[in-house]
């Protein structure tokens, strides 16, 4: 009877440890595909979230400057007309 525990015990301890070597390659296959993954990106040259906001951002301020300027250059256009005219 002892003897069957003990097979039982034996067959156990080597079923945990299979489990601990399976997470453990999930683990390394994981880091793997991760820098994989990483390299291609960098690779790929794309820009980061932050460089697409900051350039966005120095779109958005032209566009306004360009709308000031705009503004400026119509009311002196027709301060001129009315000088000429």
């Amino acid at each position: 009877m002892q003897s069957r525990n003990k097979v039982l015990d034996d067959i156990s301890h080597l079923m945990t440890n299979a489990m601990g070597v399976a997470q453990g390659a999930k683990q390394e296959a994981e880091t793997a595909m991760r820098s994989m993954v990483d390299r291609w990106l960098a690779d790929r040259d794309f820009v980061t979230r932050e460089e697409f906001d900051a350039v966005r951002a120095m779109a958005q301020k032209a566009r306004e400057e360009n709308e000031a300027l705009k503004t400026r250059l119509d009311a002196l256009e027709a301060g001129k007309k009315k000088t000429k005219g």
